[in-house]
């Protein structure tokens, strides 16, 4: 039963040591891909494989070859893992916590402020920009009839990039009336209703991964756990003292009282 945790935890991380990869190969086909969208995830996906990567080496070899020091690393690197997740869980609420507009129609204003500096932001919204260009999200509503609107859902960018704003059909003095143009290549992608759109995706998808955040939490914490009791099983094995209920001293002594035992030979002999 001593060993049941090393085991344990050795299985783990074989299984996270081949999973990561396929993010690394994932990572590196897209460094073959010139579009914006991918290459923008294309270098957390890399840092996170190669995080996951040596982690898992370090815990795998520890907890099956009983290397007391690369279990401690692992515990260490795993403990800064969880409170650097537990941190992006809770930001991710609090950035979720804002928006929504109702009746499907979005605001700037009633997004977070940091995530409005993100998209307020030139060079940010270029490339922003340039994925649903390149993602030719407006070009399938073209091909819409009346009746796909009324039966599909549309999306928030969609509603927001792809359409002159509903307040225009109002005469409303809205800004984004004048930003509209029917050109392919323009449409309202310069409109305060297309970033509210775009924040709006976003923010779903900051809620379905602070949902994940919750459960990779949950089971990290579990590893940790198993992961001490490894580390006490290691350092047990690798101590020379008596231990458990029969007192029995371990028979093969760490190499350190090895090496003591020979200096203290070399000096019987020449003595």
């Amino acid at each position: 039963m001593n060993k049941f945790s090393n085991t344990v935890i050795g299985l783990l991380n074989l299984l996270t040591l081949i999973a990561s990869i396929p993010i690394i190969g994932g990572a590196l086909w897209m460094a073959r891909n010139s579009t914006t969208c991918e290459g923008f995830l294309q270098t957390p996906l890399l840092v996170l494989g190669f995080v996951v990567l040596l982690i898992s080496l370090t815990g795998f070899v520890g907890a099956c070859f009983n290397v007391a020091w690369a279990l401690w690393l692992y515990l260490f690197v795993m403990l800064l893992l969880i409170a650097t997740l537990l941190g992006l869980t809770l930001f991710g609420l609090v950035v979720a916590s804002k928006g929504g507009g109702s009746g499907g129609e979005h605001g700037l204003g009633d997004y977070s402020e940091w995530l409005r500096h993100r998209v307020d932001d030139p060079r940010n919204w270029m490339a922003i920009r340039s994925c649903i260009l390149g993602s030719n999200t407006c070009n399938k509503l073209s091909s819409w009839t009346p009746l796909n609107y009324l039966q599909r859902d549309i999306t928030p960018i969609q509603s927001g990039c792809c359409r002159p704003p509903a307040s225009c059909s109002e005469n409303a003095q809205d800004p984004d009336c004048y930003r509209w143009n029917g050109a392919p290549n323009v449409l309202c992608y310069e409109c305060d209703s297309c970033k509210a759109g775009v924040l709006e995706t976003a923010r779903g998808d900051w809620r379905k991964l602070s949902v994940l955040n919750v459960v990779m939490l949950i089971f990290l914490i579990g590893v940790y756990s198993i992961g001490c009791c490894a580390f006490r099983n290691t350092k047990r094995a690798g101590a020379d003292y008596s231990y458990g209920e029969n007192r029995m001293t371990k028979i093969q002594p760490r190499w350190d009282y090895k090496m003591w035992r020979w200096l203290e030979d070399r000096k019987e002999q020449l003595y």
